[in-house]
């Protein structure tokens, strides 16, 4: 593994926090370059290899939510928003695009420091994955996903899904048949390991749900255990 220490991007325009964030990553040992405003993060983001965005949401001339849609179809680098906005309605709509993570303003150094860590470190356990075993390839009811590829497909159609929708069903179809906790799957989709609404897991479900449904597969086959979780049917 290589020890080249992890390049971090900070995207604020208040200096006060970029001077924080960047201070204190610098002290763990990272190397972090700061964007003030939405289009240069695009720029040097899909023009860089980052290892980390840690990304406030409101920026100039283009906020967080547009930087990830706009970068999501070429990379999929981790992203920690940033906002003084703490609503679950916000921190669903952040990860819902393709955020990782979601730390409100004001936050303190430890646990700035604690979610990038771990963000780092589920990149670093998924590379490794792929390396050795990851390249599994499971079918269950008809549906047929390729975790080397990223590929989920239905007989001959492919179904068009995220990537965070594609970790949903494989995290589904890895375990079909038993149900599976709401926090079981954050872990096991998300990999986070830090309390987070389990909203967003009912969110996505809807929306894989959806998407099989318009590739032609029963939505039914993931089915809602009430009070646990989820579980996919094996026909």
């Amino acid at each position: 593994m290589s020890n080249t220490p992890a390049r971090i991007l900070v995207v604020d325009d208040e200096p006060s926090i970029t001077e924080f964030v960047s201070y204190n990553l610098r002290k763990e040992g990272y190397e972090v370059q700061i964007a003030e405003d939405g289009a240069t993060a695009v720029d040097l983001i899909l023009s860089n290899s980052f290892s980390l965005v840690v990304l406030d949401v409101m920026l100039p001339n283009m906020d967080g939510y547009e930087v990830v849609r706009r970068i999501r179809s070429s990379t999929t680098v981790p992203v920690l928003f940033l906002s003084a906005r703490d609503t679950e309605l916000d921190k669903v709509v952040g990860l819902e695009i393709g955020g990782d993570d979601y730390l409100a303003k004001p936050f303190g150094v430890r646990e700035l420091l604690a979610r990038v860590k771990a963000l780092l470190r589920r990149t670093a356990q998924q590379e490794n994955a792929s390396d050795k075993d990851f390249n599994e390839v499971i079918e269950v009811s008809g549906i047929h996903i390729d975790e080397g590829t990223h590929i989920a497909s239905h007989g001959a159609d492919v179904i068009d899904l995220t990537p965070r929708e594609f970790e949903l069903l494989a995290a589904l179809m890895r375990h079909a048949g038993k149900v599976l906790s709401r926090d079981q799957l954050l872990r096991d989709a998300w990999g986070w390991e830090y309390l987070v609404e389990t909203k967003t897991v009912d969110t996505h479900v809807k929306r894989l749900r959806d998407k099989l449904e318009a590739a032609h597969v029963d939505p039914g086959l993931i089915e809602t255990v009430r009070g646990y979780g989820y579980r996919f049917k094996v026909l």
